[in-house]
């Protein structure tokens, strides 16, 4: 089991990342100095089915008495009703400020089940128990939590840290194709923001990795989860180091806000958001043709798109992106590469950022 401690002083935590591990989740929670008692394990439909028993069983053996509260999978519940569903069924099982919440699933149950547990009771304990690509390498840590708004992703939300990361890579052998393809995205991220080195394995170990490989999916997890803890333990709120995350992002999140939410995966939208921000980066940055293409080619190798959508250049995909979080005084902070793992934030207005991905 590797550990990474994500430095945050009161509010540090571990990430537990390994094979098998789900099976200790009661005993790694109530070592984390967790109470026992009622807790509710929330997830969505296609989660529950796999995991929801397998989890339950090994918080009961833990001490824990839980609830599961089920959502419908997918980008359209993270919203202000399913929130209040959460409230709901909390309340009606007695959910304490001493209750756990355990969020069992992707980066939408995540999302939504820790920004319950930061509002219920004005915060209650929070585990994530990420079970796709994209949350154990990426969502699960870092403390962002939130639900969306018809205008902009994750328009609504709060700063709220678990107390424990609890990534079982056994549990990525049950994802989609597709769905495991996009969290490499937030793989492939790591390593062009910040860890060159990290291209070239990839390069290397790719068909291995796609194949499932659980020693393989062991070490990527827990080298993306520590290169995340270092940038989130430097700059918990997104005042400085931690922007450069958003690599890829920014036109990401507009490319899933117009095309309406689910219509592009979270981390498909991320591969066509960095093959454009590698653009920019050719254009503003000094980012090198050469590198340019090599990251293009990685991505589209990991079957991820690379073109923008048919037709995106429409009110809906302007509105996104004119409400990005990162807006300020009229222009963007667009994060670039000047190099394959540095990256470096350029302010840029919307019609600077549309006229060079047209």
């Amino acid at each position: 089991m590797h550990t990474i401690r994500i430095e945050l002083g009161p509010a540090s935590h571990d990430a537990r990342v390994g094979s098998g591990i789900l099976d200790q989740l009661g005993e790694l929670a109530r070592d984390a100095g967790l109470k026992t008692g009622t807790c509710a394990i929330v997830t969505d439909s296609t989660v529950e089915d796999l995991y929801a028993e397998r989890t339950a069983d090994a918080l009961r053996k833990g001490g824990f008495a839980p609830i599961v509260i089920s959502i419908a999978p997918g980008e359209s519940s993270k919203s202000v009703q399913m929130l209040e569903l959460l409230y709901d069924r909390m309340t009606e099982a007695g959910l304490d400020r001493n209750s756990t919440v355990f969020a069992l699933g992707g980066g939408v149950v995540g999302d939504l089940a820790g920004f319950a547990a930061a509002t219920f009771l004005r915060g209650v304990p929070l585990v994530q128990v990420p079970t796709t690509v994209v949350a154990q390498v990426d969502s699960a840590l870092g403390g962002k939590t939130g639900i969306n708004h018809r205008y902009a992703k994750n328009l609504i939300g709060a700063f709220y840290q678990p107390r424990l990361i609890v990534a079982d890579v056994t549990t990525l052998a049950t994802l989609p194709d597709r769905e495991f393809r996009e969290g490499l995205a937030e793989v492939i991220k790591y390593g062009a923001i910040m860890d060159a080195p990290m291209i070239a394995d990839l390069e290397r170990d790719l068909d291995a990795i796609l194949a499932r490989r659980a020693d393989l999916l062991e070490q990527v997890v827990a080298r993306s989860l520590a290169h995340k803890a270092a940038v989130v333990g430097a700059d918990e709120r997104e005042s400085g180091m931690r922007k450069s995350l958003n690599f890829g992002h920014t036109v990401g999140h507009a490319i899933e806000a117009s095309a309406g939410y689910g219509s592009y995966l979270h981390g498909e939208a991320v591969a066509i958001g960095m093959v454009a921000a590698a653009r920019l980066s050719s254009r503003y940055a000094g980012f090198s043709a050469d590198e340019a293409s090599r990251l293009n080619r990685l991505i589209e190798r990991a079957g991820l798109p690379i073109a923008m959508p048919a037709g995106w250049n429409n009110p809906g995909f302007l509105r996104a992106l004119g409400l990005d979080k990162k807006r300020f005084a009229g222009a963007i902070e667009f994060i670039l590469l000047d190099r394959l793992g540095h990256s470096l934030a350029r302010s840029l207005s919307v019609d600077e950022i549309v006229a060079s991905l047209s």
